[in-house]
Order: C-alpha cells, then sequence, then structure tokens
C-alpha cells in the first residue's frame, strides 16, 4: 500500500523537482502540493495524506513550524516531516515541539527522503542520532532559565560589546556585569563570550 505524501514548498520549482524524484520511488503516492501554509492546510483537508513534506520558510504567513503544529492538532492528523536548507539548532528543536516526526536537509537524496516518509507514515521518528543528540542539548540550553537581566547581558554581549560598554549600556558596574557573565556562561555551559553567543543563538535564545 502507498504511502500517501503531500509536497509544501513556496518554490513551483522545488516543489516539481521534489514531486518528480518522488514519484518514481516505490510505495510513494504523492496527492497534492502546496505553495503556502494557508494552502497547504487546505489540501491535506481535501487530500488526506499519510505524510506532509514541509519546507521551514514558506514566505508570508504561516511558517513549517506553524502548519506541523495545526495539522497535528487536527483529528487523524498526517506526519510531518520538515525539509528545509536550514540547519539551526533552535528551528529543529521548534520543529519537533510542534510535533514534526523528522527534520531532513534539502540535500538529502530520493531515497533518504522516501525512508523517512516512509518511517513516518508508520509513526516512527525520523530525526538522526546526531540531530537527536543536538535536540536534547538545545533543549536543555533552552531550559536553563536566565534571568530578564541576564537575557539583556547576553543581547548586548552578541552585539560585540565589550564589559565596559555592556556597563553602561545597561547601566551596572563593571563588577556586576562580571558577576552576570558568569552566571550565563555556567547555565549555558560554556567557558566564554564567543561560545555563549554561538550557543544561545543555535538554541533560539537570541535572533
Amino acid at each position: 500500500m502507498s504511502v500517501r505524501v503531500v509536497i509544501v514548498d513556496d518554490h513551483p520549482v522545488v516543489r516539481s523537482g521534489l514531486h518528480a524524484l518522488l514519484a518514481a520511488q516505490p510505495a510513494l503516492e504523492i496527492v497534492g502540493q502546496a505553495g503556502s501554509g494557508a494552502e497547504a492546510l487546505d489540501v491535506v483537508a481535501r487530500t488526506a495524506p499519510d505524510v506532509v513534506l514541509c519546507d521551514l520558510r514558506l514566505g508570508e504567513g504561516m511558517d513549517g513550524v506553524e502548519v506541523t503544529r495545526t495539522l497535528r492538532n487536527r483529528s487523524g492528523a498526517p506526519a510531518v516531516v520538515i525539509l528545509t536548507t536550514y540547519d539551526h539548532d533552535g528551528d529543529i528543536v521548534r520543529a519537533v515541539e510542534a510535533g514534526a516526526a523528522g527534520y531532513l536537509l534539502k540535500d538529502a537524496t530520493a531515497d533518504e527522503i522516501a525512508v523517512a516518509a516512509r518511517a513516518a507514515a508508520r509513526g516512527e521518528d525520523v530525526l538522526g542520532p546526531a540531530l537527536t543528540e543536538r535536540v536534547v542539548g538545545a533543549m536543555r540550553t533552552r531550559r536553563a532559565e536566565l534571568s530578564p537581566r541576564e537575557r539583556e547581558i547576553l543581547g548586548l554581549l552578541a552585539e560585540g560589546l565589550s564589559n565596559r560598554q555592556i556597563a553602561r549600556r545597561a547601566f551596572l558596574s563593571e563588577a556586576t556585569v562580571k558577576t552576570h557573565l558568569a552566571h550565563v556562561y555556567a547555565k549555558l555551559d560554556v567557558d566564554g563570550r564567543t561560545a555563549a553567543v554561538a550557543r544561545a543563538r543555535s538554541a533560539g535564545l537570541l535572533p
């Protein structure tokens, strides 16, 4: 029995390319395509697919995470696999928290996408070990519970400001800034400014 698939991507060429690649795969049937989040919800309602392959960025309106969350809250929800060019821990965590069964990059082969779609249709998660480890790490970081002041200091740090400049901007003493930074480093489990900013960005704590 074929797995029924809907492809969601805001680029027509990408949709056509995925359709051509996946239509040639055994046990897959492409039953619909959509170019936006709103269109995706409509197409899914009409075609009742087993799996939705959804891009993360869909232009204006709903993004792939919002589409995932909305679909997964419906009765008889299809599995959703995010297929994107964005390899950011924060995006992966958002997708998983919204209910996505998996997260693949667009450089995946047709065979890899087909395997993921069939696995998702069986109710399996299709995050590889490496991505699973990254998701767990990012979620742990997001739960670090930085205080509002620590988030403010972290944001100023991300702007490349020195401790003295941060102190002036935040109306604090340099000693207090250093104390806040020590707490931030400990909560993020890092040992310096650059690592703190990188960890915070990947976990979605910074824009």
